[in-house]
């Protein structure tokens, strides 16, 4: 593996408190570790390490890996997680209103028929209908389906007798993880439960 791609790679992020936030490219997880905002973890010890602490434990993963960045002073393996050395606080976990996210809310799922015919095939209904007063939020926005939003019109559910799946609501933003599961890693496993990635949003 080239060292460019090696920088590319997902790190896990680690609040203090050792809760997965996010992930973010090697390369700029090696930068918080250098400014000391973060450190690097050892998923086989849970053993924290700087970067100097962190080329010696290199050393001897060297020859099994294939994912080694190195500068003039230091060859390190890429890092697999990282914990935060201060705390990030609540405001990183408010959840954005977004199409992306709402997706994630409704599981790409019509929320009137449960049909999932695929992201090119769902709208954004607004249940209280825009020309009628109703604002783009997350109590007031679920997907449909082309067929059902077309059915729905320009109605309330009620006056068009359909019948939503589960009442629209902000989720939490342990339940709309930003860490895609696509990009999960198996030295993750240890810090992230099956629980955090298949928890049911609260209705």
């Amino acid at each position: 593996m080239n060292a460019q791609r090696a920088l590319s790679r997902p790190t896990l992020v680690l609040n203090k408190n050792w809760t997965p936030i996010h992930t973010t490219p090697v390369q700029e997880a090696i930068s918080l570790v250098a400014k000391g905002s973060a450190m690097i973890i050892d998923p086989s010890t849970f053993q924290s390490h700087d970067l100097v602490s962190w080329n010696d434990v290199s050393k001897a993963k060297d020859r099994f890996e294939d994912s080694v960045i190195r500068s003039t002073n230091l060859s390190l393996v890429a890092p697999e997680v990282i914990v935060l050395t201060t705390y990030a606080g609540m405001a990183a976990r408010s959840v954005v209103f977004s199409r992306k996210n709402l997706f994630k809310r409704d599981k790409y799922t019509c929320q009137y028929c449960g049909k999932q015919p695929g992201p090119s095939e769902l709208t954004i209904d607004h249940v209280m209908p825009k020309s009628r007063g109703g604002i783009s939020s997350w109590v007031n926005c679920v997907l449909a389906c082309v067929e059902c939003n077309k059915v729905k019109a320009n109605r309330t559910p009620d006056e068009a007798k359909m019948k939503l799946r589960r009442v629209p609501k902000k989720p939490s933003w342990k339940a709309l993880s930003q860490i895609p599961h696509s990009t999960r890693r198996e030295s993750w496993d240890a810090f992230i439960s099956r629980a955090y990635w298949e928890i049911e949003l609260e209705t």
